[in-house]
């Protein structure tokens, strides 16, 4: 089977149940991974004939994918603020908001020298973090230990050092291990659990809910608790910065103005309400 057919195939299966667009990118991204080539290369490559072994991996893939796995998960790798991170279905699937809000804090005036991320996942934000601001000390906590072994492989190849805590940031007690710093930085649960019907499958059915989602009586939780940690960690002329709900952004502002601090509401790219600073 050509390149050019194997792809044509790939995307109409897809198209069953992605759009047009999305079916396409998809499709890139596995066919660059099976061949080596990117779509341009690729046309120069239509009348190639694919490997035995290629047809058979794309067929697996395919399977996979038709079932809703996200394409991050079945090839396990995602792209983050320019590097490569290893993924599984124990960390969410690094997302363009939050680069933005790990842009925000590079472009912003202070460059802090001790830094913790909270709930850190694949340890994107952390990593990145360190990589653009390589004398920070860089913190980095979890509840969950499989999602601090997904971490973990990623600031070794990505050759990040970065401090790892499984710490259960809900419970206070265990905050007494933790120091203080300039800079807090969290993209925490933050969707009630009524929302989730509302989701995608591949977001339902594959992403950690620990994760994704608060419940439904007290969405601000984590919010609130880090307001609470600021007090004891947080240095003086310190900032925090954390990704909010499109519709709770004002909500957050108000946890953290009455716990004394003046905020900052950002736009994404898409003009949504999804980044907060706090100073």
């Amino acid at each position: 089977m050509t390149t050019e057919k194997a792809y044509i195939d790939f995307v109409k299966s897809l198209k069953t149940i992605y759009d047009k667009r999305e079916a396409d990118n998809i499709a890139d991204w596995i066919f660059e991974k099976i061949t080596g080539s990117k779509r341009l290369e690729r046309r120069f490559k239509r009348n190639n004939e694919l490997k035995e072994s290629e047809i058979w991996q794309l067929q697996n893939y395919l399977k996979e994918l038709l079932q809703h796995k996200p394409v991050q998960y079945v090839l396990q790798e995602a792209w983050f603020y320019k590097m490569k991170f290893f993924v599984n279905g124990n960390v969410l699937i690094p997302r363009p908001e939050t680069e933005e809000l790990v842009e925000w804090i590079i472009n912003d005036a202070s460059k802090p020298t001790n830094i913790i991320d909270i709930g850190t996942g694949s340890g994107c934000i952390g990593i990145a973090l360190k990589k653009e601001l390589p004398r920070a000390n860089v913190t980095a906590i979890d509840r969950s230990e499989k999602a601090l072994e997904v971490a973990k492989i990623n600031s070794i190849e990505l050759n990040a050092e970065i401090n790892f805590l499984q710490i259960n940031f809900l419970k206070e007690e265990e905050w007494k291990s933790l120091q203080k710093y300039d800079l807090i930085v969290s993209n925490p649960p933050y969707i009630p659990i009524k929302e989730k019907e509302k989701l995608a499958k591949n977001v339902t059915e594959y992403e950690p809910g620990l994760a994704l989602f608060v419940e439904n009586n007290d969405p601000y939780i984590f919010y609130k608790k880090i307001a609470e940690f600021s007090k004891t960690h947080l240095k003086s002329n310190g900032k925090i910065y954390v990704e909010v709900h499109e519709d709770f952004a004002k909500e957050v502002k108000t946890i953290f103005v009455n716990a004394g601090f003046e905020v900052e509401i950002k736009k994404d790219i898409y003009g949504k309400e999804r980044m907060i600073k706090v100073f």
